[in-house]
């Protein structure tokens, strides 16, 4: 018998985000991204719920409306400046720029448009405002090690899946 998604199991899964409206690919990891459900928050609560009781080989489809996720789209996160304002490393689109508030909480903005005279970056996640599905292909279902209960996941993780197109909460 296949073990089931539950508490303190080591989970590896690789998973699309599709957009509803279109029924295009909008992020596709096909790397295997390792947790340890429920012993870290690495992903939405409505992901996480799901998953549970599905076993190795499963591939679920969510729909998730991302203004539930990240919040409604905020025009004022959005900015154009004079390019000869911009350092030079950030005159391409899809480049982030972590920037501070007068509090020092810093936030990433994505270089959205750049032209002859301006660059235009935006704060809102990219995923704001869509409906989307979380199309999740479950790769390993198994009892984690203590090790991994501890660190959440893999104790010397790979690939960084903190960025802002991942399904966190």
């Amino acid at each position: 018998m296949k073990d089931a998604i539950a508490e303190k199991k080591f989970v590896e899964l690789k998973y699309q985000v599709i957009d509803r409206k279109t029924n295009e690919p909008l992020i596709d990891i096909e790397y295997p991204i390792p947790y340890v459900h429920g012993a870290n928050d690495i992903l939405s609560p409505e992901i996480s719920s799901a998953l549970e009781g599905h076993v190795c080989g499963d591939v679920i489809e969510i729909p998730i409306d991302c203004n539930d996720l990240y919040g409604p789209r905020d025009e004022s996160l959005v900015f154009t400046d004079h390019i000869e304002n911009v350092p030079e490393e950030y005159h391409e689109v899809g480049m982030t720029i972590t920037m501070e508030n007068e509090s020092g909480e810093a936030k990433n903005f994505v270089v959205t448009r750049v032209d002859d005279k301006t660059v235009t970056v935006d704060g809102n996640n990219p995923l704001c405002g869509r409906k989307v599905i979380f199309r999740l292909e479950i790769l390993t279902v198994r009892d984690a090690t203590e090790e991994e209960i501890q660190s959440g996941g893999k104790p010397d993780e790979g690939p960084d899946i903190n960025g802002t197109l991942s399904p966190i909460s």
